[in-house]
């Protein structure tokens, strides 16, 4: 869900050819500023021919980006286009050449807090039968998995912390690949650990998470979270 204090767009997005758009996040989420066009322009909602600005999608934050120095304040995904709402249209029209802007701390936390969860996901599929996942979110601060769990889960947090520092230090190549191109099916891949089906950002090795903590939450009977934590710097 977009943060309670953007100007979201509340009118459903019509899609049309037009508004399909190719997303560089996927081909090199390190790349920070991007010259693209305005293929499309109704009030303050714009659509592009490239975009590095990644849009809330399996719990991923959105990233915080400008256009031209505007600030994007509602990025939306519909099916595969993504609608940017913009905080005000000054100068932007359609056919326009525009300057795409990222804030490049906040993608690189969301990338690992991102990856980290669907290690840690991974693992309790590999190690715990596959418990039932209800609910992950991703946000620069820290990432979160909610499992349906009869016991107190941090009682799998030795093991978990084990692998992860053993996958870390490893610093093991992390493919980032289409399984269906023209539906934007993604997946991410460890040669010798796992493929997931996941359409996120995603850093290159292992080895860029560094130090990670894990936190246990409940939220309610049979249901507990693991919260992920980066390193402080």
């Amino acid at each position: 869900m977009p943060p309670d204090n953007c100007c979201c767009v509340t009118k459903p997005f019509k899609n049309t050819d037009t508004d399909a758009c190719k997303k560089i996040f996927w081909e090199d989420p390190y790349l920070t500023c991007l010259v693209t066009t305005i293929t499309s322009m109704e009030d303050q909602v714009i659509t592009l021919t490239e975009t590095i600005v990644y849009s809330f999608a399996g719990g991923q934050q959105s990233d915080d980006a400008t256009v031209d120095g505007i600030k994007i304040v509602d990025p939306r995904k519909s099916g595969t286009a993504i609608f940017y709402t913009v905080e005000r249209a000054d100068g932007l029209f359609v056919g326009k050449e525009v300057e795409l802007e990222i804030n490049w701390e906040k993608r690189s936390r969301i990338m690992k807090l991102h990856f980290a969860a669907e290690l840690v996901l991974e693992l309790m599929n590999q190690h715990y039968d596959r418990p039932v996942k209800f609910g992950a979110n991703i946000t620069s601060e820290k990432s979160r998995v909610d499992f349906i769990w009869e016991r107190d889960i941090s009682e799998t947090f030795p093991l978990l912390e084990q692998r992860l520092r053993k996958l870390i230090i490893a610093d093991l190549p992390i493919e980032s690949l289409f399984v269906d191109e023209a539906a934007e099916i993604r997946c991410w891949r460890i040669r010798g650990f796992g493929q997931v089906h996941c359409g996120g950002t995603h850093i290159k090795r292992t080895g860029e998470l560094g130090q990670l903590t894990l936190k246990r939450k409940t939220q309610g009977k049979n249901k507990e979270r693991i919260e992920i934590y980066l390193a402080a710097v």
